[in-house]
């Protein structure tokens, strides 16, 4: 779910000094978590009125609209340069068009609640991938144990043991592409746009608008125009996009600027418990003992990835 997580690294290397601001960050920090934990729930409500693909263009639009208006505020100009369009198209797709999609499809058949813990396995995903693409980030034996505990968290909220029984393979399997596409595009970003000169807001107005023009091309192809527009699902749409994705990567923004990329990521730990929270008292969806249990196993293991060897 976070855009601005996804160009982080890039963020603190592009991205110029910003003041402090008046608003504490543990605030901010706060409503970014709610922001992004309410987005599963947006999403279910979404789809019950539109298709998915229909769901992810209209955040995407809403996105890119907050994010345009940011940028003529600040007087910041989209980047230069076709190498670095062709970067950002990738990018796009990887952390925006792709992930995006995929959770408001998974959400047709799994719980708002499960789609949640789901997104929380980006980190383990992450470090398994770092392994092998980035050399300069070292495996430690901590971070291997929270590797393998939090992928032990997994198989406890799919209930393994049991044969994964009451849960949708497909549904499930898609939530956790998408997790898994985030941090494939972080750590193509990481080799691509870091370093590029662009400020962060900048890098990810244009990103945002490149996944919005790739929905804009692909939701025709899939779907039809609705023949009525439901008011619950459209405003949540509208929330999921101008909130849950505008107005976040701003907050996400100002955090890494302030107190770092570090800690500003710690809030992925705080997006599955705020999901569940809503899914069971908002939406009523059931919630297993294996969920809670799996999910503090899951964050736990991801939770000890994030280790760094002392220098």
């Amino acid at each position: 779910m976070t855009t601005a997580t996804a160009s982080r690294d890039a963020a603190a290397t592009a991205a110029p000094p910003r003041p402090r601001a008046r608003l504490d960050w543990r605030l901010r920090f706060a409503a970014l978590s709610l922001i992004w934990g309410f987005s599963f729930l947006l999403i279910k409500v979404g789809t019950d009125g539109f298709a998915p693909f229909q769901v992810t263009l209209g955040r995407l639009v809403f996105g890119t609209a907050v994010l345009a208006a940011a940028m003529a505020v600040k007087r910041e100009r989209l980047p230069r340069g076709v190498r670095t369009w062709g970067h950002l198209a990738v990018a796009a797709f990887l952390l925006n068009a792709l992930p995006f999609s995929l959770f408001a499809y998974s959400e047709l058949t799994i719980p708002s609640t499960l789609a949640g813990i789901c997104n929380a396995t980006s980190p383990l995903w992450g470090m398994a991938l770092s392994l092998v693409a980035l050399s300069e980030d070292r495996p430690t034996r901590i971070r291997v144990a929270g590797l393998g505990i939090g992928f032990l968290g997994v198989l406890t909220v799919l209930g393994a043991w049991q044969g994964f029984h009451g849960l949708d393979a497909t549904g499930t399997a898609m939530a956790l592409l998408a997790s898994l596409s985030y941090p494939v595009g972080w750590i193509y970003v990481r080799r691509t746009l870091a370093g590029s000169g662009e400020s962060h807001l900048s890098l990810t107005g244009a990103q945002l608008l490149l996944a919005t023009v790739q929905l804009a091309v692909v939701t025709p192809l899939f779907t039809s125009l609705p023949t009525h527009f439901s008011a619950v699902p459209l405003l949540a749409i509208v929330a999921l996009g101008a909130l849950g994705t505008g107005l976040a990567v701003l907050l996400q923004y100002g955090l890494v600027a302030e107190v770092g990329p570090t800690t500003a990521q710690m809030v992925t730990y705080f997006i599955p418990v705020i999901a569940t929270a809503a899914g069971v008292a908002v939406l009523g969806e059931s919630l297993r003992w294996t969920t809670p249990v799996g999910a503090v196993i899951v964050l736990v293991g991801a939770a000890l990835t994030q280790v760094r060897r002392k220098a």
